[in-house]
């Protein structure tokens, strides 16, 4: 041990410490300063840790303790009271925090640059910002809270916080200084009493059958009080959200399927002698070929990756009239194949789950899962034991984007528990979360369009294959949202679409943010502008002769009987789109839709209960999941805006306190759904109110709200004799502008959001939208070798820092949902579809380059851009 002294927050402090430990693992579990947020330790990339070392912004989780000896430490919660409250209000007022993990190490890090009291341009913070990422937000609205913050330390005043507001205001975000100031806890940041620290055993193999796994040594650590392999699970090892075919623990005599698959759990004492002991579990294994290919996967004679089905998850197939008669007769024909990679969702907050054993002998399982009710169910099955043994609780989490859909360590965690009768946290590492967790689907996209010699589309035949990798997670439904929007927003006579989901022993790939639409999206776009070159059309006139409008039938049949809005979104880029080809800029157009909602023949319910209580305030549960998108602030605001109550009484919440099931938060729907379950509630409490009641009358009273959409179709079927695939469609167009190097200057988006519940959230929501679409389009990807991640690096990952944004010029256009509360649909997915075919059409204009492969890095804009550089034979890769 090292004695070490310094001062933290203004305090004297001696530490005993060992060598190695790195300064944020003691500042957060010795000092329970919680505001630093562990997010790629030790990659030194995120900025989640930073605190400011003798005045200096510094990231704690690259520094050993021993190298502070003598220095002076503040963190966020050392800064004065006033100063916390600057930077909260002004991060508040301009919507400039989603999710809010990565929000206090920027706040420490704003207050460097702004203490140095001179102006700043906007590139010049985005520059000063390169350290930290964050993947919600585009950072627009972060550079807005800087200029603030800067104003105000100099004199200036800031616009004041909304803090009461219905429908169309911009209400501050819920518990959104708490966010800021690192004050409003995550899974990681919780402590109880006794707790024991978990770790889990990965394979490190694509494919290979499990000869013996021995835990002796690793039960010999000191410190270790379990060790759980599949022989300790009591109940069904077997889970998934449609198909039962993922095991939490892999047996001897299986075979692990990809090198996320768990082997073992340990919980000790410590996090140091959790790791020590998993180092120690030793497992025999006889290294089998993987199956790599998903077009050798599903081809005859493939092994079979997983036993629970055949390697062809699913086929969607979608016929209309005679394609292929229709191509022959048309006056111009393009075809080729698009290629799009997987992605990572690089969440700032790894996965992390807490199980504390209660004294009446249910389970408390603290989640940061998109739907804990499938997160209930599940850990019951693999305890063997009924959900209501089980209270599951969402805490916030950092950001999900889909890839929280599936567990990846509640059951193992909640088995430690049972096994230990002790509270155990389980938090994964970087590593460990990039191998663990699905990814987005990376497509082979075979496209053949036809238009006649006006420039009207004819005909298109589509083949698509996707990657599922190891485990069904939603695969087959993302393949199956790949096909039924594979023509994008255009009316198309004649169709012939097939698109599967393979398995293969890659990484499991299920759902991220566009749900198999934006693969698609750049395919069709493409096609478009290949079509317009042909025709002698400009991008925007081939889209406007195009799109679909209210009363034309949808790619699968469905006719569009409500108010369609991608013409208004086409309108409203008009003028830009003209002005920059005027100026002589490359520019690219492209126009998307995105369902709300997951139709297909699914029943959706959406339930809420609005709860009075003692003290005059209003619990308001939900089943649906907070994730950055702002769910829980919209409710409020439905909610306030049904019952005339102030904002400030309403108490979101998310467990399952009662049983609010209603699946995923996932297709863009839960402000479609838990917003008409909220007004469904709050118009019994209204009644009540308006019958003269006061709110302490009515304490103990539960409203309760539902609403249910079973109405869709399934492909190829119909219910009435219709068609409706999706309840809604968000619509939206996008422009991107380049500059005289080629690079990615300027994005304008116009979106059709139905009705802004909260105008700037939206706004917000978008520009976060775009700044993904950016990453995809231009340097993100997640190659595996023989099945593993080539990198789990942030930067060579390739999400864009704050100096690589473009300036985003956002429009919502208001073209009111009459199924959606108040005319909203979502748009939490739709922002980044059209934006990497926008990207392609500008880059074919810049050089005459037609880029048909994502990520575009070898273009001009991918070379402006200092990030998404992985070393390797790509030859080698998957």
């Amino acid at each position: 041990m090292t004695t070490v002294r310094f001062t933290l927050n203004g305090e004297p402090r001696t530490i005993d410490v060992l060598p190695d430990e790195s300064l944020l693992d003691v500042l957060r579990d010795t000092f329970k300063i919680t505001s630093l947020k562990p997010g790629c330790a030790p990659q030194r990339e995120c900025g989640c840790c930073l605190a400011l070392i003798d005045g200096s912004p510094k990231v704690t989780c690259g520094i050993k303790v021993s190298q502070v000896e003598g220095r002076s430490i503040l963190t966020l919660e050392g800064v004065s009271d006033n100063e916390r409250k600057l930077y909260a209000d002004a991060f508040q007022v301009t919507a400039g925090l989603q999710c809010g993990y990565c929000t206090p190490g920027l706040a420490l890090r704003i207050k460097h640059l702004t203490d140095q009291d001179r102006d700043f341009s906007r590139d010049e913070i985005a520059k000063a910002l390169d350290g930290h990422l964050c993947r919600c937000t585009g950072y627009v609205k972060i550079i807005d809270a800087v200029e603030l913050i800067a104003k105000a330390k100099r004199g200036g005043a800031l616009p004041p916080l909304v803090e009461n507001g219905g429908v169309g205001a911009p209400l501050q975000r819920y518990q959104g200084a708490e966010l800021v100031l690192g004050q409003r806890p995550f899974v990681a940041d919780i402590d109880v009493p006794n707790m024991l620290h978990g770790v889990v055993v990965l394979s490190p193999h694509a494919r290979a059958r499990v000869k013996r796994i021995d835990t002796e040594k690793a039960k010999a650590v000191p410190g270790v009080v379990a060790v759980a392999t599949a022989k300790d699970v009591p109940g069904d090892r077997w889970v998934g959200l449609i198909h039962s075919d993922w095991p939490v623990l892999v047996a001897e005599g299986e075979e692990v399927r990809y090198v996320g698959d768990v082997l073992a759990a340990v919980a000790a004492e410590t996090k140091r002698a959790a790791r020590e002991a998993a180092a120690l579990v030793e497992v025999e294994y006889e290294v089998l070929p993987a199956v790599l290919d998903p077009f050798e996967a599903i081809a005859p004679g493939a092994p079979q990756v997983n036993p629970h089905h055949d390697n062809t998850l699913e086929v969607t197939k979608i016929e209309k009239g005679d394609a292929a008669a229709a191509l022959a007769a048309s006056a111009h024909v393009v075809s080729g194949t698009w290629q799009t990679q997987r992605i990572e969702h690089l969440f700032l907050e790894t996965e992390a789950a807490l199980a504390v054993p209660e004294p009446d002998g249910r389970l408390h399982l603290y989640s940061q899962g998109q739907g804990i009710f499938d997160d209930r169910r599940q850990c019951a099955k693999v305890l063997g034991e009924p959900e209501e043994n089980l209270f599951v609780e969402l805490m916030p989490n950092g950001g999900a984007f889909g890839g929280r859909e599936d567990m990846t360590i509640q059951a193992q965690t909640a088995l430690l528990a049972r096994m230990t009768w002790r509270p155990v946290r389980v938090t994964l590492t970087r590593d460990e979360s990039v191998r663990m967790h699905p990814k987005r689907h990376p497509l082979t996209m075979t496209y053949k369009v036809g238009c006649d010699e006006t420039g009207h589309l004819t005909a298109a035949v589509i083949e698509i294959v996707g990657d599922s990798g190891a485990y069904a997670s939603v695969g087959g439904k993302v393949l199956e949202r790949a096909a039924g929007h594979a023509c994008g927003p255009y009316k198309v006579p004649a169709i012939d679409i097939t698109s599967t989901a393979a398995y293969t022993n890659n990484p499991p790939c299920g759902a991220m943010r566009g749900f198999g639409v934006n693969q698609t999206s750049f395919a069709i776009e493409g096609c478009l502008d290949l079509l317009a070159e042909k025709v002698g059309l400009d991008g925007f006139e081939m889209r406007w002769r195009n799109i679909l409008r209210t009363g034309d039938t949808y790619t699968t049949g469905q006719v569009l009987d409500k108010p369609v809005g991608v013409e208004r979104t086409l309108a409203a880029v008009k003028d830009a789109y003209y002005e920059a080809k005027a100026s002589g800029r490359a520019v690219g157009i492209a126009c998307a839709l995105k369902n709300s909602g997951l139709g297909n023949g699914a029943v959706e319910y959406g339930h809420s209960r609005l709860v009075v209580q003692e003290d005059g305030t209003v619990d308001l549960h939900t089943g649906f999941t907070e994730m950055g998108q702002g769910l829980l602030t919209i409710l409020t605001q439905c909610a306030v805006e049904v019952t005339k109550l102030p904002a400030e009484i309403f108490r979101p919440q998310v467990n399952t306190t009662f049983e609010l099931g209603a699946g995923q938060t996932t297709g863009s729907r839960a402000t479609l759904l838990a917003g008409r379950a909220v007004i469904d509630a709050a118009e019994k409490l209204r009644a009540d109110l308006v019958k003269g009641h006061s709110l302490a009358e009515l304490a103990g009273r539960v409203y309760e709200g539902i609403t249910v959409i079973d109405d869709t179709t399934a492909p190829g079927e119909t219910k009435d004799g219709k068609i409706k695939t999706h309840t809604t469609f968000g619509w939206a167009t996008q422009v991107v502008v380049l500059n005289e190097q080629g690079a990615v200057d300027k994005v304008f988006a116009a979106h059709d959001v139905g009705r802004a519940l909260n105008p700037q959230q939206c706004t917000a929501q978008i520009e976060g939208a775009v700044h993904m679409g950016l990453g995809y389009a231009l340097t993100e990807e997640l190659p595996c070798k023989d099945g593993m991640p080539v990198t789990t690096k942030l930067r060579e990952i390739g999400v864009l820092r704050a100096q690589h944004m473009p300036k985003v010029e956002v429009t919502l256009v208001e073209e009111a949902e009459p199924e959606g509360p108040f005319g909203a649909k979502g748009v939490g997915e739709i922002g980044l579809v059209p934006t990497a075919g926008a990207v392609a059409g500008a880059l074919a204009m810049f050089d005459g380059t037609r880029h048909m492969r994502l990520p575009m890095k070898e273009s001009p804009a991918a070379r402006a851009i200092n990030v998404g550089h992985i070393r390797g034979d790509r030859a080698e890769w998957h």
